[in-house]
């Protein structure tokens, strides 16, 4: 009811530059993107909140992939679901590749650092994996500085909070079959690592 009541509220406007309307083919992503995903993501893509994740600098084909896995009810995770697939389900592919292409021009969030010793555990684990579990090396996708590649994701200066939980829906659960792979290289990290490498990620800074 919470979803479709959002949706409901964001038909409130009748310019199409200042429209919430979701189901008007003719808005653009920027303004769906200031007048609606900024309410959870902010003005530019960097969010207040650790439930909803910075989506500035973001890689565009993962921002893309994900719109989409929302749109069709493929990823299932709830606090993605709750929000999302209302928001996604009128989006056009083009406003869908317009709203990829503006959040990954805007300035990246800068990182966070709260903890030098987990941190530094953490950033051994992301450049060089864990050998005698099997994980590889979160580099090795995601780029040396986080900074994603392609359909993986960028990590750097990510909310801490959102990205130990996300890796929780991977180790435990099938409700982002998008990300197949990241659930075996989730599956062997302890509760520990997962720490160490959320607080690492959400303190790279733009840039490295």
């Amino acid at each position: 009811m919470l979803a479709a009541g959002a949706v409901a509220s964001l038909t409130a406007c009748s310019s199409v530059e200042r429209s919430r309307s979701l189901s008007d083919t003719t808005v653009s992503a920027r303004t769906i993107a200031t007048q609606v995903c900024s309410n959870c993501h902010g003005m530019h893509g960097v969010s207040t909140s650790p439930n909803f994740p910075h989506l500035a600098a973001q890689s565009p084909a993962y921002l893309e992939g994900q719109l989409r896995a929302f749109r069709s009810h493929g990823r299932a995770d709830p606090a993605g679901f709750e929000y999302m697939w209302g928001i996604s389900a009128r989006l056009t592919d083009q406003q869908i590749a317009d709203l990829g292409t503006y959040y990954a021009q805007q300035p990246a969030p800068g990182g966070h650092s709260s903890n030098a010793a987990l941190e530094q555990r953490g950033q051994a684990i992301f450049a060089n994996g864990v050998s005698a579990n099997g994980v590889p090396a979160c580099a090795s996708c995601h780029g040396a500085h986080g900074e994603g590649m392609g359909a993986f994701p960028r990590l750097a200066g990510q909310h801490a909070d959102y990205v130990s939980k996300q890796l929780a829906v991977f180790q435990r659960t099938d409700q982002r079959p998008e990300g197949a792979v990241m659930k075996t290289v989730a599956h062997a990290l302890s509760k520990d690592d997962i720490v160490c490498l959320s607080l690492y990620v959400a303190s790279i800074k733009p840039g490295g």
